[in-house]
This record gives C-alpha cells, sequence and structure tokens, in this order.
C-alpha cells in the first residue's frame, strides 16, 4: 500500500460577502458593448417613440454581466433598486451605421435581482 498523499487546501477568498462586486475584466473588453440603464421617464419615452408595448422587446436578466458596463446600474443594484421593467439601451459599433442601437427590457433574474 503507497502512503496517502497530504492533502492541500485552496484559499478562500478574503472577499466578504456584503462588499459591493467589482466590475470583471471581461466587462471592460472593447468587444463587449456599452449598456446604459434608462430611467423610468426615458423608458417610457423610448417606448412611446418605437411604438411596441415593453413585452414585445428583448430581454435581458437583471444580474446579466453586461450591465456592469454601466455605473448607474451597478450603483442602482448596491441600492437595491428595483430595475425591472426599466429599458437598456446597448449601443456596438457598426460599420454601416457608424452605430447600432438596441433595447432590451430588465427582467428578474431567477435569483431574485
Amino acid at each position: 500500500m503507497t502512503p496517502a498523499t497530504p492533502r492541500t487546501r485552496s484559499k478562500k477568498s478574503s472577499k466578504s460577502p456584503s462588499a459591493p462586486a467589482q466590475a470583471r475584466p471581461f466587462v471592460a473588453h472593447h468587444m463587449v458593448p456599452r449598456h446604459e440603464v434608462l430611467s423610468e421617464t426615458e423608458t417610457r419615452k423610448v417606448l412611446e417613440d418605437l411604438g411596441t408595448p415593453p413585452e414585445r422587446l428583448p430581454k435581458i436578466l437583471a444580474n446579466d454581466p453586461g450591465l456592469k458596463t454601466d455605473l448607474a446600474y451597478v450603483k442602482a443594484r448596491d441600492a437595491r433598486e428595483n430595475l425591472t421593467g426599466r429599458l437598456v439601451r446597448i449601443r456596438r459599433p457598426s460599420e454601416t451605421a457608424g452605430e447600432a442601437i438596441a433595447y432590451r427590457l430588465i427582467v428578474p433574474s431567477s435569483g431574485g435581482d
């Protein structure tokens, strides 16, 4: 029989669970489009301009990592504001149009965010 090899423990993160989440490096990557959470007033105006009900728009989960590109989102999330039902404006570079803008409706994530 061979002697047992000693097990090594991995160090646990020293981050406290109550500390606000920091943006992950991939969020700052140049390929991640800019996300901007709109205010309730802006959301109503955009929906009126588009002439479509919010349930017809594509959805985005409230805990989507792309939302971390918007500092206002991070502050609202840390303040426990309810962002469900608001719109996100996503800006992407476009070779033909210069900039493509898409809108997504924030829906609750399974974690209750």
